[in-house]
């Protein structure tokens, strides 16, 4: 997708308050991307994208930003966190698992993308199996075969026959044995690929009732895998995670440890050693086949409340040129959550009781009052961004969720006066007028 700057940061505006900055960082990344695929060959080989550091309190937007900006422009996206990682030669993850992890995603997306490509067809053949299975129970004696067999096929397609249950023959699955690598996330499926020889050998298959409505779905991935060509998905699938691929390393200040730090921090700097390679450009082995990591886009966030950025080896930083920090939420901030964005808070919890016929609406001196509020809460005690609004108002609605039952229409209006009495027991608000000379 071709969008400028500005157009990238207008379309995170619909979702994200704020973070002006944190916008223009990482438009500005994206659009680089498209710059560099109109060069030459060899140019494009020379320049390597330019990795970013969020810097900001939980819950200010760091996660959605780059969640947001990858669906915007379908590229393949893993979220992973620093902490579940360790130092080679230590039981646990590594930080290769993360580049599998971005294949499996490209693969995904692409694999589901060809299926829509064919999707009509798909339809077609998966209803003509059904039809030949349900014909003979649906036929009308003495009537005219052409005509009913039309009947049918159209009553078939707009799902009138969804709820009636027929047999059909399926894959029978696998039984799974897994063994575990040391150190390592990935897992060795023996029944899976044991089976797998054998069900290809001797097309085992076992009968199912099931419905109408669940054997489409059987039978359209049966249809679909007919279609596909899996090995250009593979290759499609790893050019795609190669050159528009983003991984978000989440609290990557957890990991930013001195050198000479003891105990169970011993692995951080060992951790970040072996984040480097995959920074700095290598290639990993997948079952998909391999895969270049020198033109992916990291993106790495964390608080640093404790640590600080300058913590982080001199080589890592050197491959996160890009810092951008992100400003604490004002009270300005929450009301704008709250009501502008496409999946504001209260757009959520109305459309939630909507199903119980409630009408939920808010007065404005109630909003402006919760946003005070999670302000409040914020500065004077853990600060967790927009995560305070959902607390504040599970408190709010807590009465209204567990009276709403669906059976006649209600309106409900939250007023100031509702939310004081309703975050009474949590708020000790302190009038200062008082301690003023």
């Amino acid at each position: 997708m071709n969008l400028t700057p500005k157009q990238i940061t207008q379309e995170l505006d619909k979702y994200i308050v704020g973070q002006t900055e944190a916008k223009k960082a990482v438009a500005v990344a994206l659009r680089n991307r498209y710059r560099r695929s109109k060069l030459s060959s060899q140019e494009r080989d020379e320049i390597m994208p330019k990795n970013i550091i969020l810097k900001g309190p939980t819950g200010v937007g760091k996660t959605e930003i780059a969640r947001r900006l990858a669906k915007l422009v379908k590229a393949p996206f893993v979220k992973v966190e620093a902490t579940k990682y360790t130092e080679v030669g230590y039981v646990g993850r590594d930080c290769e698992s993360m580049i599998r992890e971005l294949v499996e995603a490209a693969v995904r997306m692409v694999k589901q993308e060809k299926i829509d490509a064919v999707k009509s067809k798909v339809n077609k053949a998966v209803n003509q199996r059904i039809f030949d299975i349900i014909y003979p129970y649906k036929k009308i004696e003495g009537a005219d075969e052409n005509q009913d067999k039309q009947r049918i096929f159209a009553e078939l397609e707009q799902g009138n026959y969804d709820n009636d249950m027929i047999e059909i023959e399926v894959p029978r699955p696998p039984k799974n044995v897994e063994i575990m690598a040391t150190g390592n996330s990935d897992s060795i499926n023996l029944g899976s690929i044991f089976d797998g020889f054998m069900q290809q050998a001797n097309g085992q298959k076992h009968k199912r009732k099931i419905t109408i409505e669940e054997a489409k779905k059987i039978l359209g991935d049966q249809e679909s895998n007919k279609l596909l060509d899996l090995d250009s998905v593979n290759e499609e699938a790893i050019a795609r995670a190669e050159q528009e691929g983003i991984i978000f390393i989440d609290e990557i200040d957890k990991i930013a440890g001195k050198s000479e730090s003891k105990g169970p921090d011993v692995s951080r700097e060992g951790v970040q050693r072996d984040l480097l390679p995959f920074v700095e450009g290598t290639t990993v082995s997948t079952k998909y086949g391999t895969i270049r990591t020198d033109f992916i886009l990291f993106i790495a966030a964390g608080a640093f409340h404790v640590s600080r950025v300058d913590d982080l080896i001199p080589e890592l930083q050197g491959r996160f040129p890009v810092l951008v920090e992100l400003d604490n939420l004002t009270k300005a901030d929450f009301l704008k959550i709250l009501t502008e964005p496409k999946n504001a808070t209260i757009k959520q919890y109305q459309s939630l009781l909507a199903v119980d016929n409630v009408n939920l609406k808010f007065t404005d001196d109630a909003l402006e009052d919760i946003a005070e509020i999670a302000e409040e809460q914020n500065l004077t005690n853990e600060n967790i961004g927009a995560r305070r609004l959902g607390s504040i108002l599970e408190k709010v609605l807590e009465g209204i969720s567990f009276e709403a039952d669906g059976e006649k229409p209600r309106e409900f209006v939250v007023d100031k006066k509702y939310v004081e009495e309703a975050m009474s027991k949590i708020v000790k608000r302190t009038d200062l007028k008082n301690y003023i000379l």
